[in-house]
């Protein structure tokens, strides 16, 4: 995977070592969590689980899960709506309301397990 998102960086045109640097941290930082991401996705998504996620879906709520809850920069509505946004772009056309609906069970669970 490292190599990979080197490739990738290095095809970015005009990407500056700081946007680089965010970037990378925020893989990492990603990276480090998703047994913990995959098993809230496992447990909110009833009947479904992360290896029957389309690899879209899957790579667009492991980042909006991270943003949501470990992420205090993020706001929770805007890590929302932006998965949603890609899943548009990315996803298939059931994505945009599974991811939704995924992620709204776990902001309100979130939410509930705060008060």
């Amino acid at each position: 995977m490292e190599e990979q998102v080197r490739l990738y960086l290095d095809g970015i045109e005009g990407l500056d070592e700081e946007d680089r640097r965010t970037i990378e941290e925020r893989f990492r930082a990603v990276c480090g969590k998703v047994p913990e991401i995959d098993a809230i996705l496992n447990a909110t998504a009833k009947g479904w689980k992360t290896d029957r996620f389309g690899s879209a879906d899957l790579a667009i709520m492991r980042v909006a899960v991270y943003e949501m809850l470990f992420d205090e920069k993020i706001p929770e509505g805007v890590a929302i709506n932006e998965a949603v946004e890609l899943a548009k772009q990315y996803g298939g056309d059931e994505s945009p309301a599974f991811v939704n609906g995924i992620l709204g069970k776990i902001s309100a669970e979130s939410k509930e397990n705060k008060e």
